[in-house]
């Protein structure tokens, strides 16, 4: 029967632990970005791209067009010659002024100067530009995750200590309730543990409903269901200093001057000449031959240069304004790393604080335990009062609070600084 009951009791733990949802700082970062709505955009604009790019690449395709026209005119082509004059009877035609042509010509594109492949090539850095874009705003969503994922941390430390203060309560309510029973304590006395007891359950129900309303924000953000059986595992204390950073909108000011440069490319293009074959093939009166005023079945072909001069008038100054919106993504840039560089100095100085302040935290838990112990001590021995002990008691569970506080403090300002960094 033992056997049974031991059996039952493990499969029924194993149960309880397999339920609970196990979480890693950098598991929420990535399921956070992968299931935030911006994410759908990298598709649309991978979309958009192919779709121009195969709209761009069918400029070599041959191009087809029909016109036809309808015409009159107030004078045709005639021959200077009067045969009259000369007693000859010839009369020679005049062409009818009013005239007819429906031509359909085919073109086939040869050299366009280089302006498809700039422009295809500007397709594609804009894409890069627009991607960069979204990596920049998924970035301040690991932010949230941060400061979602740390406050739970510091809530669970919260939740440990009033733990351990009831404890000791408890412990400290058997020995005043037994000295209360011989006689020695009075009924306030039982009530101020009491007191404090009701007080350290307020708290838990304040740290539990926090804890929940974060833990639904964070279910929010990563797409799961998450409860108070949620466990969150402490990051690692890994903190090394890099003056490197890595941030995402370094690679969006270098993916904004790549486009620029292929702007400019596109400007030596648009100034080269065009180079096209073409086959004309038509019917109309007069056909080619301007003299015989019939419907006729024509046809032409060729090789066709077109050299548009005009843009040459405003290419000095395009390529001005490339530049100045080069300096100007430089300037960005270089204010970031301004910025980022003060923000990391100061974050270093809290992580520094933070590891100070943990190293004095077990010194000043080991006296407030010991001045604790004495006063239960003092207490029992009828020098101390009940609120003497209480207070005492409360300043070890403060103790031990700042040091939970300045444990998540110091991992949160590690971690604020890899953000920071981009790492």
């Amino acid at each position: 029967m033992k056997k049974v009951v031991f059996i039952f009791w493990i499969i029924f733990f194993t149960a309880s632990v397999s339920a609970q949802t196990v979480l890693t700082l950098d598991e929420c970062k990535q399921l956070a970005v992968d299931n935030y709505p911006l994410i759908k955009q990298y598709g649309l604009i991978e979309q958009a791209e192919k779709y121009t790019l195969q709209n761009l690449s069918k400029n070599y395709l041959p191009q087809f067009g029909l016109n036809a026209q309808a015409t009159y005119q107030s004078d045709v082509t005639k021959l200077p010659i009067d045969l009259s004059a000369l007693s000859i009877p010839i009369e020679i035609p005049s062409l009818d002024k009013d005239q007819y042509k429906a031509v359909v010509e085919v073109s086939q594109l040869i050299w366009d100067g280089g302006a498809t492949s700039s422009q295809q090539k500007i397709t594609r850095a804009n894409s890069e530009v627009e991607n960069q874009r979204i990596e920049v705003n998924l970035y301040t969503v690991k932010d949230q995750i941060n400061q979602l994922y740390f406050g739970i941390l510091s809530i669970d430390k919260q939740l440990g200590i009033i733990d351990l203060t009831e404890q000791n309560l408890k412990s400290n309510k058997k020995t005043v309730t037994s000295m209360f029973n011989n006689g020695v304590a009075m009924q306030s006395d039982v009530d101020l543990i009491d007191v404090e007891l009701l007080g350290l359950e307020q708290q838990r129900i304040e740290q539990k409903s926090l804890r929940k309303a974060t833990l639904q924000m964070l279910s929010l953000f990563i797409h799961r269901p998450l409860d108070e059986n949620t466990i969150l595992q402490n990051p690692q204390d890994d903190f090394i200093l890099s003056g490197d950073i890595n941030r995402p909108e370094l690679s969006l000011y270098n993916s904004q001057i790549n486009m620029q440069n292929k702007q400019e490319s596109s400007i030596n293009a648009k100034n080269m000449p065009r180079i096209n074959l073409f086959a004309q093939g038509g019917y109309g009166r007069p056909g080619l031959n301007m003299l015989e005023d019939k419907f006729k079945l024509f046809a032409i072909g060729g090789v066709k240069l077109s050299w548009n001069f005009g843009s040459l008038y405003t290419k000095k100054n395009e390529k001005k304004l490339i530049q100045n919106n080069i300096s100007n993504i430089e300037v960005q840039r270089e204010t970031f790393l301004f910025n980022t560089n003060v923000q990391l100095t100061k974050e270093q100085e809290e992580v520094k604080k933070a590891k100070k302040l943990l190293e004095k935290d077990d010194d000043i838990i080991r006296l407030r335990n010991r001045v604790k112990i004495a006063s239960e001590s003092k207490y029992k021995n009828g020098v101390y009062q009940m609120n003497e002990l209480i207070r005492d008691i409360n300043a070890e569970s403060m103790a031990r609070q700042s040091k939970a506080l300045h444990e998540i403090q110091y991992l949160m300002n590690i971690y604020n600084y890899k953000h920071i960094q981009g790492n």
